[in-house]
């Protein structure tokens, strides 16, 4: 896995027409069913587009990344968004900067979130596996864990739809990718160009990126999480709590973690 780094000061402008509202409102139908948390953890949070307005609903966050490029952007959004006289009516949120892999909290956590298919980025089972386990260790009894990934299907759209392009006023992007079929990872290749001031002549500073992700089977991701210790796991798609259909663009995991007896 990789930190983003200069990437991080343009991620939110080029990530404002994302689903973050359907996340929000999926995330609450599953408590609706499984159990309203009072604390929780978001997994690859990146720059708190999740996480803060969870906490500002009056939830326990705690938001966790590798990036702390995008740490530092969540923080100064928190900050700036919440004033003094207000903060004891919301809730609160805490930025850690950790790798997903090995996530450790002081104190388990009612329910723990990874949306945006941060799984994905994890490109060895193993690397996977151990997530896995991290969030089982960090999870109340009772608790649920719940995530989205692309499925197979899925790279292989974006390998056969390449390239995409993005070109506004200030910011732009060509984005290239390559698909390794047999193990079902795909390399992003990006290279964006952003406006550096608001004149009219004002430059642009070209970012270049690769991204690199994998897909797994779903029946490979249930095994995992059942060998992890969870109890249960229930399957969705496409922010519907409703079985996946053939073409479904994001699969949603639940993963119930036992009650206490």
């Amino acid at each position: 896995m990789r930190a983003y780094r200069q990437f991080a000061a343009v991620y939110d402008r080029l990530m404002e027409d994302m689903p973050y509202p359907e996340w929000l409102s999926f995330a609450r139908q599953c408590w609706g069913r499984y159990g309203m948390p009072k604390s929780v953890a978001d997994i690859g949070c990146g720059t708190g587009s999740l996480a803060i307005p969870l906490a500002r609903s009056g939830f326990e966050v705690y938001g966790i990344d590798l990036s702390s490029n995008m740490l530092s952007i969540a923080r100064n959004k928190w900050d700036a968004g919440n004033q003094p006289v207000i903060r004891s009516q919301i809730g609160s949120v805490q930025f850690l900067q950790q790798d997903m892999r090995d996530w450790e909290l002081p104190e388990q956590v009612d329910s723990v979130i990874s949306f945006c298919d941060c799984l994905n980025y994890l490109t060895e089972p193993e690397d996977v596996e151990a997530m896995f386990e991290a969030t089982f260790r960090s999870l109340k009894d009772g608790g649920v864990f719940l995530f989205d990934v692309h499925p197979p299907s899925q790279l292989q759209r974006y390998a056969e739809e390449q390239p995409f392009v993005l070109d506004e006023r200030d910011i732009a992007y060509i984005w290239t990718c390559e698909l390794d079929e047999q193990r079902y990872e795909i390399e992003h290749h990006l290279s964006i160009f952003s406006k550096e001031g608001p004149e009219r002549d004002a430059l642009f500073h070209r970012i270049d990126e690769t991204h690199i992700q994998r897909a797994y089977e779903p029946a490979w991701l249930n095994g995992a999480l059942l060998r992890a210790g969870f109890a249960k796991v229930e399957l969705f798609a496409d922010f519907r709590l409703e079985a996946p259909a053939k073409d479904a663009e994001r699969l949603f995991f639940a993963a119930l973690k036992a009650p206490r007896a």
